[in-house]
């Protein structure tokens, strides 16, 4: 990067920095820290929910995965609208009036002390692993741009991280989150008129996506059905995205203290609902944009010089290898058909002849089994490095492309997305910690008129928010060569979210059931999901992820209700 775009770069993020901590000051107990005394508006709770889940891996990966796989992934999405409705009807009257401080209070309430812990463990360990991820996407960023080491990169950045959240606590997190979103989403759109301003002349939007679709990247609907029937394997289709992805968003937007956290903040009922109904509006519309944006670079580079591998850290090292020849090889049969589906691009963009459809279609085919081969022999350079360049594409395009000034204004956009979406997760783990474990099992309670405990547990808050940056930055020590970044962490919490989401719904519908039941249905339905993970790991049986998160939940209410019959037999 050029000096000035370091300048905007490091100005960008410190003008974060100061106004997150000019703004967060409040109140010295764990309603200020964790819930910010429950003053939010509506529309605060709305942007502060939307960065918490825009992470550094969406603006990072997205593009990434909508340039390898299309914009299939959008329907992941799909279901999330009707569990916004969902959640407003039951989950959030209910909690904003039980004034809780995590999700997993009500379990108590409901049913027993072991089952609200175990909820909360399932938790924390989900949102743990899931965070050290997320601190691994800018991370890469800094290790691809200056050569870094990653595992040091990783503690640089986790260290920011962790300053930042454990001295503003939920307040700062909100505020910043306003700055954050209006600076994320005017870079991408900058981003995506560059990515069109500069195809060649004759080559607008039009004919932009003309050859996108020719291509197979813009396979908004898919149905998963095949000629042997439905494909339970098929990860992105319009069905499990209904479906599956009804049950992931109700449990992560319903039991994922990350996300009830920012909604416990707001003044009241109505304006939780607000700003839970207003991201049901605006998210999928805003995850279309971003997948369009991986669409449109890959046609950019359909006409322009396309790197066959990304990552040009781990390119330069293994160019220094005995491998260096058989790279160089597969380099020129690349470039030899770039130049001929360039020939195919321009063509179908001035004429839209189906024989040029077709050939663009089998180029991008025959180019991509290039890239595999070339990923594998890197990985035979430099075993251990990131072979899956995914998560590098649409950073490549920032770096090689965009103006100097604007290269560093994008690079702030995706540590700036990496800190909301990190600092609002710290957060949520602290307060279970503290409320759930701590506080709960020394047997003492929440007293906000004994400003001597409550000054001690807001200290106490901030040491627990510094342990789980520490357990997240480890987690992203082992985080390299798990591939897409968004994909990972989505399935990361698919293996949790679905028993998790059982236990709330017998809790809210089967009022009968008692805590051993559940309990025990919990456990079994966790030990389920993972068998059926590791069956699809290893091939042995075809499911995508998005449907764990039925089987879970499913698997839970079922066996509470069979576990409750035995016990009363």
């Amino acid at each position: 990067m050029s000096r000035l775009d370091w300048v905007v770069l490091t100005v960008t993020l410190l003008v974060i920095i100061v106004y997150g901590l000019y703004k967060s000051r409040t109140t010295k107990n764990l309603e200020g820290y964790f819930l910010n005394n429950r003053t939010m508006p509506w529309y605060l709770v709305l942007l502060s929910i939307m960065g918490t889940q825009a992470s550094a891996i969406t603006f990072l990966s997205a593009p990434g995965q909508a340039f390898t796989d299309g914009m299939r992934f959008v329907q992941y999405y799909f279901g999330l609208p009707i569990a916004m409705v969902v959640l407003c009807v039951t989950f959030v009257p209910l909690f904003n009036r039980l004034k809780l401080f995590t999700a997993y209070e009500f379990l108590e309430k409901r049913f027993d002390l072991k089952t609200r812990l175990f909820t909360s463990f399932l938790f924390l360990l989900s949102r743990g692993l899931s965070t050290g991820i997320s601190i691994y996407a800018p991370s890469i960023i800094l290790s691809s741009l200056m050569g870094w080491d990653i595992f040091w990169t990783n503690i640089v950045m986790g260290g920011l991280l962790i300053v930042y959240t454990v001295t503003g606590g939920a307040k700062a997190v909100a505020y910043t989150q306003q700055l954050q979103l209006l600076i994320i989403f005017s870079g991408m759109f900058v981003a995506g008129y560059l990515i069109v301003h500069n195809l060649p002349e004759g080559v607008g939007l039009k004919e932009a996506l003309m050859v996108s679709g020719a291509s197979g990247k813009l396979n908004v609907i898919t149905t998963g059905v095949t000629g042997n029937g439905f494909d339970l394997k098929d990860k992105y289709n319009i069905i499990s995205g209904v479906i599956g992805g009804f049950f992931l968003a109700l449990s992560y937007f319903g039991t994922d203290q990350s996300q009830v956290g920012r909604y416990l903040t707001a003044k009241n009922t109505t304006e939780s609902r607000l700003g839970l109904l207003m991201n049901g509006l605006v998210k999928v519309p805003m995850q279309f944009l971003i997948l369009l944006l991986g669409a449109l670079l890959f046609t950019f580079y359909q006409f322009h010089p396309s790197p066959v591998f990304f990552n040009q850290a781990v390119e330069d090292r293994a160019l220094e290898t005995p491998y260096r020849d058989s790279l160089m090889q597969l380099k020129d049969q690349y470039e030899s058909k770039q130049a001929v589906q360039q020939q195919w691009s321009v063509a179908y963009a001035a004429g839209g002849q189906d024989f040029y459809k077709d050939s663009l279609h089998t180029g991008t085919q025959k180019m991509e089994n290039i890239r595999q081969q070339y990923r594998d022999v890197v990985k035979k350079a430099v075993p251990g490095a990131d072979t899956n360049d995914t998560n590098y594409i649409f950073l490549r395009f920032v770096v090689d492309f965009l103006p100097k000034g604007l290269v560093g204004l994008l690079i702030a956009i995706i540590f700036l997305a990496a800190w909301g979406s990190i600092a609002a997760a710290l957060n949520a783990l602290a307060s279970c910690t503290m409320v759930d474990f701590h506080l709960r099992l020394k047997g003492e309670q929440y007293n906000r008129d004994n400003q001597l405990q409550s000054e001690k547990e807001y200290r106490l808050s901030q040491w627990y928010t510094l342990l789980w940056g520490v357990f997240c930055v480890i987690t992203a020590e082992f985080v390299t060569g798990m591939g897409s970044l968004i994909e990972a962490v989505n399935v990361l919490g698919s293996l949790f979210y679905g028993v998790i989401l059982g236990i709330f719904l017998v809790a809210f519908y089967m009022k009968k059931i008692q805590g051993q039941a559940v309990f025990l249905a919990a456990i079994v339905g966790e030990l389920l999901v993972i068998v059926f993970f590791l069956l699809d790991r290893y091939n042995i049986i075809g499911l995508g992820f998005l449907w764990l998160n039925v089987l879970g939940t499913l698997a839970v209410v079922a066996l509470a209700y069979l576990f409750s019959f035995l016990t009363k037999r």
